[in-house]
Protein backbone atom coordinates (compact mmCIF):
# COMPACT_ATOMS: atom_id res chain seq x y z
CA UNK A 1 0.00 0.00 0.00
CA UNK A 2 1.22 2.95 -1.09
CA UNK A 3 1.11 5.74 1.82
CA UNK A 4 0.68 9.57 1.56
CA UNK A 5 2.05 11.94 4.01
CA UNK A 6 -0.58 14.29 5.33
CA UNK A 7 0.43 17.76 4.50
CA UNK A 8 2.93 18.78 7.30
CA UNK A 9 1.56 16.51 9.91
CA UNK A 10 3.98 13.22 10.67
CA UNK A 11 1.14 11.50 9.72
CA UNK A 12 1.31 8.94 6.70
CA UNK A 13 -1.82 7.26 5.76
CA UNK A 14 -3.28 5.78 2.66
CA UNK A 15 -5.01 7.32 0.32
CA UNK A 16 -8.33 5.79 0.75
CA UNK A 17 -9.85 6.66 4.60
CA UNK A 18 -12.75 4.35 5.81
CA UNK A 19 -15.56 6.65 6.36
CA UNK A 20 -17.24 5.65 9.34
CA UNK A 21 -20.28 7.98 9.10
CA UNK A 22 -22.44 4.33 8.67
CA UNK A 23 -21.37 2.64 11.78
CA UNK A 24 -24.20 2.67 13.95
CA UNK A 25 -26.58 4.02 11.00
CA UNK A 26 -26.70 1.32 7.63
CA UNK A 27 -24.34 -0.93 9.04
CA UNK A 28 -24.74 -2.37 12.58
CA UNK A 29 -21.65 -3.46 15.42
CA UNK A 30 -21.34 -6.46 13.40
CA UNK A 31 -21.59 -5.60 9.41
CA UNK A 32 -18.75 -2.64 11.10
CA UNK A 33 -16.32 -4.83 12.62
CA UNK A 34 -16.50 -7.11 9.30
CA UNK A 35 -15.89 -3.83 7.41
CA UNK A 36 -13.31 -2.76 9.82
CA UNK A 37 -11.44 -6.01 9.74
CA UNK A 38 -11.29 -6.30 5.91
CA UNK A 39 -10.12 -2.97 5.71
CA UNK A 40 -6.91 -3.70 8.09
CA UNK A 41 -6.43 -6.50 6.23
CA UNK A 42 -5.85 -4.77 3.43
CA UNK A 43 -3.58 -2.34 4.54
CA UNK A 44 -5.32 0.38 5.35
CA UNK A 45 -4.89 2.46 8.22
CA UNK A 46 -6.84 5.66 8.22
CA UNK A 47 -10.69 6.20 9.64
CA UNK A 48 -12.98 9.29 9.64
CA UNK A 49 -15.58 9.77 12.04
CA UNK A 50 -16.88 12.10 14.15
CA UNK A 51 -18.70 12.78 17.51
CA UNK A 52 -21.90 13.86 15.48
CA UNK A 53 -22.44 10.38 13.92
CA UNK A 54 -25.44 9.53 13.41
CA UNK A 55 -27.44 12.20 15.44
CA UNK A 56 -29.72 11.86 12.35
CA UNK A 57 -31.15 8.29 12.54
CA UNK A 58 -34.10 7.51 15.01
CA UNK A 59 -33.09 6.41 18.36
CA UNK A 60 -29.53 7.83 18.09
CA UNK A 61 -27.93 10.69 20.20
CA UNK A 62 -24.65 11.04 18.17
CA UNK A 63 -21.37 9.29 19.05
CA UNK A 64 -22.73 5.47 18.00
CA UNK A 65 -19.91 5.83 14.68
CA UNK A 66 -16.85 6.61 17.75
CA UNK A 67 -18.28 4.24 19.93
CA UNK A 68 -18.74 1.07 17.69
CA UNK A 69 -15.23 2.23 16.45
CA UNK A 70 -13.78 2.27 19.92
CA UNK A 71 -15.12 -1.34 20.42
CA UNK A 72 -13.61 -2.58 17.75
CA UNK A 73 -10.00 -1.22 18.21
CA UNK A 74 -10.10 -2.90 21.62
CA UNK A 75 -11.69 -5.95 20.77
CA UNK A 76 -8.36 -6.20 17.82
CA UNK A 77 -6.11 -4.19 20.42
CA UNK A 78 -4.82 -2.40 16.96
CA UNK A 79 -5.02 1.31 17.68
CA UNK A 80 -1.28 1.51 17.74
CA UNK A 81 -1.88 0.95 13.95
CA UNK A 82 -5.03 3.09 13.20
CA UNK A 83 -5.19 6.92 12.32
CA UNK A 84 -7.98 7.82 13.83
CA UNK A 85 -9.59 11.32 12.55
CA UNK A 86 -13.00 12.62 14.25
CA UNK A 87 -14.62 16.29 14.31
CA UNK A 88 -16.46 18.45 16.46
CA UNK A 89 -18.97 21.52 16.61
CA UNK A 90 -22.35 19.71 14.91
CA UNK A 91 -25.22 19.77 16.49
CA UNK A 92 -24.71 17.02 19.68
CA UNK A 93 -27.90 18.40 21.72
CA UNK A 94 -29.15 21.56 23.42
CA UNK A 95 -26.16 23.14 24.67
CA UNK A 96 -23.69 20.94 22.89
CA UNK A 97 -22.72 22.24 19.25
CA UNK A 98 -19.99 24.66 17.65
CA UNK A 99 -16.46 25.80 18.58
CA UNK A 100 -16.06 27.59 21.54
CA UNK A 101 -13.01 26.54 23.80
CA UNK A 102 -15.08 25.10 26.47
CA UNK A 103 -16.63 22.99 24.31
CA UNK A 104 -14.37 21.97 22.27
CA UNK A 105 -12.11 20.92 25.14
CA UNK A 106 -15.05 19.10 26.69
CA UNK A 107 -16.35 17.24 23.19
CA UNK A 108 -12.65 15.98 22.86
CA UNK A 109 -12.87 14.56 26.03
CA UNK A 110 -16.51 12.85 25.47
CA UNK A 111 -14.90 11.56 21.65
CA UNK A 112 -11.88 9.90 23.97
CA UNK A 113 -14.21 8.57 26.06
CA UNK A 114 -15.94 6.41 23.56
CA UNK A 115 -12.80 5.77 21.48
CA UNK A 116 -11.46 4.35 24.32
CA UNK A 117 -7.81 5.95 23.34
CA UNK A 118 -5.63 8.57 24.94
CA UNK A 119 -5.17 10.70 22.46
CA UNK A 120 -6.88 11.50 18.92
CA UNK A 121 -4.91 11.72 15.71
CA UNK A 122 -6.29 14.46 14.01
CA UNK A 123 -9.12 16.64 15.36
CA UNK A 124 -11.37 18.44 13.03
CA UNK A 125 -13.37 21.62 13.21
CA UNK A 126 -16.64 20.11 11.69
CA UNK A 127 -18.18 23.21 10.22
CA UNK A 128 -17.65 26.80 10.52
CA UNK A 129 -18.80 28.73 13.03
CA UNK A 130 -18.55 32.35 12.78
CA UNK A 131 -19.69 33.48 16.11
CA UNK A 132 -16.12 32.12 17.44
CA UNK A 133 -12.93 33.61 16.53
CA UNK A 134 -10.32 30.86 15.26
CA UNK A 135 -8.16 32.31 17.95
CA UNK A 136 -10.93 31.02 20.25
CA UNK A 137 -10.48 27.40 18.93
CA UNK A 138 -7.03 27.10 18.48
CA UNK A 139 -6.56 27.65 21.19
CA UNK A 140 -8.82 25.02 22.31
CA UNK A 141 -6.62 22.63 20.16
CA UNK A 142 -3.31 24.51 21.62
CA UNK A 143 -4.44 23.20 25.24
CA UNK A 144 -5.56 19.94 23.69
CA UNK A 145 -2.38 19.36 21.92
CA UNK A 146 0.06 20.02 25.14
CA UNK A 147 -2.37 17.60 27.03
CA UNK A 148 -1.57 15.11 25.05
CA UNK A 149 -5.33 14.91 24.17
CA UNK A 150 -4.96 15.35 20.14
CA UNK A 151 -1.93 15.18 18.10
CA UNK A 152 -3.30 17.63 15.13
CA UNK A 153 -5.98 19.83 14.18
CA UNK A 154 -7.74 20.44 10.80
CA UNK A 155 -11.26 21.49 9.63
CA UNK A 156 -13.65 20.55 7.64
CA UNK A 157 -16.00 22.54 4.87
CA UNK A 158 -13.94 25.91 4.83
CA UNK A 159 -13.77 28.02 1.70
CA UNK A 160 -11.11 29.85 0.59
CA UNK A 161 -11.71 33.04 2.37
CA UNK A 162 -12.54 31.51 5.55
CA UNK A 163 -9.30 29.25 5.39
CA UNK A 164 -7.09 31.78 4.54
CA UNK A 165 -8.68 33.86 7.76
CA UNK A 166 -8.37 30.58 9.95
CA UNK A 167 -4.37 30.64 8.74
CA UNK A 168 -3.70 34.31 9.43
CA UNK A 169 -5.29 33.84 12.76
CA UNK A 170 -3.40 30.95 13.54
CA UNK A 171 -0.04 32.64 12.44
CA UNK A 172 -0.72 35.99 14.84
CA UNK A 173 -1.23 33.80 17.33
CA UNK A 174 1.93 31.74 16.67
CA UNK A 175 0.24 28.42 18.02
CA UNK A 176 -1.23 25.49 16.10
CA UNK A 177 -2.85 26.38 12.32
CA UNK A 178 -5.19 24.14 10.52
CA UNK A 179 -2.88 21.41 8.94
CA UNK A 180 -5.63 19.28 7.49
CA UNK A 181 -8.57 20.21 5.03
CA UNK A 182 -11.60 18.00 4.68
CA UNK A 183 -13.53 19.26 1.36
CA UNK A 184 -16.42 17.80 -0.74
CA UNK A 185 -15.08 16.87 -3.99
CA UNK A 186 -16.11 14.57 -6.53
CA UNK A 187 -16.07 14.23 -10.18
CA UNK A 188 -20.14 15.87 -10.09
CA UNK A 189 -19.29 18.87 -7.34
CA UNK A 190 -15.87 19.89 -8.49
CA UNK A 191 -16.33 23.82 -8.35
CA UNK A 192 -15.47 24.14 -4.61
CA UNK A 193 -12.34 22.72 -4.47
CA UNK A 194 -10.89 23.95 -7.94
CA UNK A 195 -11.49 27.66 -7.81
CA UNK A 196 -8.62 28.71 -5.26
CA UNK A 197 -8.74 25.65 -2.20
CA UNK A 198 -6.64 23.33 -4.25
CA UNK A 199 -3.99 25.88 -4.61
CA UNK A 200 -4.53 27.14 -1.37
CA UNK A 201 -3.76 23.74 0.36
CA UNK A 202 -0.83 22.94 -2.62
CA UNK A 203 1.14 26.52 -1.31
CA UNK A 204 0.52 26.40 2.28
CA UNK A 205 1.45 22.50 2.58
CA UNK A 206 -2.16 21.65 3.83
CA UNK A 207 -3.49 17.82 3.51
CA UNK A 208 -6.57 17.12 1.77
CA UNK A 209 -9.14 14.34 2.69
CA UNK A 210 -12.17 14.55 0.60
CA UNK A 211 -15.31 13.77 1.32
CA UNK A 212 -18.51 12.73 -0.51
CA UNK A 213 -15.86 11.45 -3.18
CA UNK A 214 -18.92 9.30 -4.54
CA UNK A 215 -21.60 12.48 -4.47
CA UNK A 216 -23.68 10.49 -2.19
CA UNK A 217 -23.21 7.18 -3.55
CA UNK A 218 -24.29 8.92 -6.98
CA UNK A 219 -21.07 7.57 -8.96
CA UNK A 220 -21.32 4.80 -7.87
CA UNK A 221 -23.78 3.96 -10.97
CA UNK A 222 -27.08 2.34 -8.43
CA UNK A 223 -28.82 5.32 -9.37
CA UNK A 224 -29.79 5.79 -12.86
CA UNK A 225 -33.57 7.05 -12.70
CA UNK A 226 -35.64 8.12 -9.17
CA UNK A 227 -36.95 4.30 -9.54
CA UNK A 228 -33.60 3.31 -8.21
CA UNK A 229 -33.67 5.83 -5.11
CA UNK A 230 -36.70 4.02 -3.29
CA UNK A 231 -36.19 2.42 0.00
CA UNK A 232 -32.31 4.01 -0.26
CA UNK A 233 -31.01 5.58 2.62
CA UNK A 234 -29.26 8.43 0.33
CA UNK A 235 -32.24 9.07 -1.98
CA UNK A 236 -32.39 12.76 -0.83
CA UNK A 237 -29.08 13.72 -1.50
CA UNK A 238 -28.58 11.69 -5.15
CA UNK A 239 -32.08 12.68 -7.03
CA UNK A 240 -30.16 16.43 -7.18
CA UNK A 241 -27.67 14.30 -9.72
CA UNK A 242 -30.48 12.88 -11.81
CA UNK A 243 -29.58 15.18 -14.93
CA UNK A 244 -28.24 15.50 -18.15
CA UNK A 245 -24.41 16.31 -16.48
CA UNK A 246 -24.95 13.51 -14.12
CA UNK A 247 -25.75 11.04 -16.91
CA UNK A 248 -23.48 12.28 -19.00
CA UNK A 249 -20.27 11.60 -16.03
CA UNK A 250 -22.12 8.52 -15.71
CA UNK A 251 -21.63 7.62 -19.47
CA UNK A 252 -18.02 8.55 -18.99
CA UNK A 253 -17.45 6.65 -16.08
CA UNK A 254 -18.97 3.46 -17.84
CA UNK A 255 -16.71 3.65 -20.55
CA UNK A 256 -13.43 4.25 -18.33
CA UNK A 257 -14.21 1.22 -16.01
CA UNK A 258 -15.18 -1.02 -19.12
CA UNK A 259 -11.56 -0.64 -20.62
CA UNK A 260 -10.15 -1.38 -17.26
CA UNK A 261 -12.18 -3.70 -16.06
CA UNK A 262 -13.13 -1.68 -12.86
CA UNK A 263 -16.27 -0.62 -11.52
CA UNK A 264 -17.46 2.92 -11.79
CA UNK A 265 -16.89 3.70 -8.53
CA UNK A 266 -13.44 2.55 -8.67
CA UNK A 267 -13.26 4.79 -11.37
CA UNK A 268 -14.67 7.88 -9.93
CA UNK A 269 -12.38 7.48 -6.30
CA UNK A 270 -8.95 6.76 -9.18
CA UNK A 271 -9.89 9.91 -10.71
CA UNK A 272 -9.66 12.12 -7.25
CA UNK A 273 -7.08 10.57 -6.19
CA UNK A 274 -5.51 11.39 -9.08
CA UNK A 275 -6.03 15.16 -8.87
CA UNK A 276 -3.49 17.81 -7.74
CA UNK A 277 -3.73 18.82 -4.22
CA UNK A 278 -5.08 15.57 -2.85
CA UNK A 279 -4.03 13.33 -0.31
CA UNK A 280 -6.50 10.61 0.53
CA UNK A 281 -10.49 10.64 0.19
CA UNK A 282 -12.81 9.34 2.57
CA UNK A 283 -15.37 6.49 1.07
CA UNK A 284 -17.39 4.12 3.13
CA UNK A 285 -18.64 0.70 3.00
CA UNK A 286 -21.33 -1.51 4.81
CA UNK A 287 -20.02 -4.98 3.18
CA UNK A 288 -16.61 -6.85 3.08
CA UNK A 289 -17.53 -6.99 -0.89
CA UNK A 290 -17.63 -3.39 -1.09
CA UNK A 291 -14.44 -2.73 0.76
CA UNK A 292 -12.71 -5.07 -2.02
CA UNK A 293 -14.14 -2.34 -4.51
CA UNK A 294 -12.31 0.46 -2.40
CA UNK A 295 -8.90 -1.67 -1.65
CA UNK A 296 -8.87 -2.14 -5.93
CA UNK A 297 -9.75 1.65 -6.33
CA UNK A 298 -6.31 2.70 -4.56
CA UNK A 299 -4.46 0.70 -7.53
CA UNK A 300 -5.91 1.96 -10.62
CA UNK A 301 -4.21 4.01 -12.75
CA UNK A 302 -5.97 6.22 -15.20
CA UNK A 303 -4.33 7.27 -18.28
CA UNK A 304 -4.45 10.70 -19.49
CA UNK A 305 -6.84 9.65 -22.02
CA UNK A 306 -8.89 8.22 -18.86
CA UNK A 307 -8.68 11.50 -17.35
CA UNK A 308 -9.58 13.77 -20.21
CA UNK A 309 -12.67 11.94 -21.31
CA UNK A 310 -13.76 12.25 -17.04
CA UNK A 311 -12.74 16.34 -17.09
CA UNK A 312 -14.81 16.62 -20.34
CA UNK A 313 -17.87 15.15 -18.93
CA UNK A 314 -17.83 16.90 -15.65
CA UNK A 315 -16.90 20.06 -16.73
CA UNK A 316 -18.77 22.86 -14.65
Amino acid sequence: MQFRRLGRTDLSIAPLVLGGNVFGWTADKKASFAVLDRFAAAGLNAIDTADAYSTWVAGNSGGESETILGEWMKARGNRSRVIVITKVGSPMGPGKEGLKARYVEEAAEASLKRLQTDAIDLYLSHWPDVATPYEETLGAYQRLIEKGKIRWCGASNLNVPLLEAALVAAKARGGPRYEVLQPEYNLADRREFENGLAELCVREEIGVITYFSLAKGFLSGKYRHEGHLANSARAGGVKAYLNPRGFSILDALDKVAAEHKAKPAEVALAWVLARPGVTATIASATSVEQVESLVRATTLKLTPADMEALDKASAT
